[in-house]
């Protein structure tokens, strides 16, 4: 098993001397769409023939009596993966992370232009109003797990259904694109070669994508309370800002972007919704991971982090 990841599960299968990756979901979860192997294995298939960067899919298995579960088989893909931990011997200077950063919202853009309806997705996801079916359906999946009363996810909460944003379009849109969802190319490590979990990709809001992609993207100088919930290199001098990538992508997509602080603040809070269910998980003894026990924590730090966005009513310069 891949040892990094916090949903479904993902293996390695060698046969001979050919690598494969299985994709099953976690024990326990009863989250529809989510954890579909059935849909997540749709998307790559129509994926991967028209862009490059999916990975392509073999096989799907949806008979519970062979491992348990439903799962599919893909190729694997062999790159550079960039975690917290940055892997020994990568020089990643402030030049070379510059141009990743780029690559990395430049690949998000790509996804967002691509011609969903095409390549046959036409009947992935319902666009119209789509913002507030996902602040009531993360919303609803806090509520499912909750164990304790955190006063500031609940204020997070007020703040983002008092001001809901008009929706600015329909994409596709992956939904958990960060640093290693990604596998950079070994021989030129500034370019993007696969973006991997396409399990929570839907047709949507673009702007709710690009906030996702901000939430993870935190900043060396962000307050203390951001530095707990690092997910990536991020903090790594040559990034660029949360602001410089949301000008690349205005200047890739052609879109105006008026209201970033919303789908920033929301990709924190459902953030802490994830959090929150993996902690419950982890309380309810359905996993024994020990990396779960400190999810409360989380939710706390990551609506926190939301509510200091708000008080300072902007995604940058939080610490001023």
């Amino acid at each position: 098993q891949f040892g990094r990841g916090f949903s479904n599960l993902t293996y390695l299968l060698k046969m001979d001397e050919r690598e494969f990756v299985l994709r099953r979901a976690p024990p326990g979860v009863k989250i529809k769409s989510a954890h579909d192997m059935g849909r997540e294995f749709k998307i790559l298939l129509h994926l991967s023939p028209a862009w490059s960067k999916a990975p392509r899919p073999l096989f799907l298995c949806e008979d519970e009596s062979v491992i348990g579960t439903p799962f599919y088989v893909m190729e694997r893909v062999r790159g550079v993966v960039l975690r917290q931990k940055v892997p020994s011997g990568l020089d990643l200077n402030a030049d070379r992370m510059r141009k990743v950063s780029e690559s990395m919202i430049d690949t998000l853009a790509e996804i967002h232009t691509i011609d969903w309806k095409a390549i046959g997705l036409a009947d992935l996801g319902k666009p119209d109003g789509y913002v507030g079916r996902q602040l009531n359906g993360w919303t609803e999946r806090y509520r499912k797990a909750q164990t304790d009363e955190i006063a500031t996810f609940e204020e997070v909460g007020t703040w983002l259904f008092a001001n809901q944003p008009k929706e600015s379009g329909a994409t596709l849109i992956h939904n958990d694109f960060k640093y290693d969802n990604v596998a950079l190319d070994p021989e030129t490590v500034t370019r993007v070669l696969s973006v991997f979990d396409w399990e929570m990709a839907t047709v949507g809001d673009p702007l709710m994508d690009l906030g996702t992609m901000l939430g993870y993207w935190i900043e060396a100088d962000d307050p203390p309370v951001f530095q707990v919930i690092v997910f990536g290199p991020t903090t790594y001098p040559g990034n660029l800002r949360r602001m410089e990538l949301v000008e690349r992508y205005a200047r890739k997509t052609g879109k105006t972007i008026d209201n970033v602080l919303y789908y920033f603040v929301f990709a924190l809070y459902k953030l802490s919704v994830v959090a929150q269910q993996l902690y419950r998980r982890y309380r309810d003894g359905l996993t024994k991971e020990e990396r779960y026990a400190p999810m409360l924590e989380g939710v706390r730090a990551l609506t926190t982090a939301a509510l200091h966005a708000i008080e300072k009513r902007r995604i940058d310069r939080l610490s001023e």
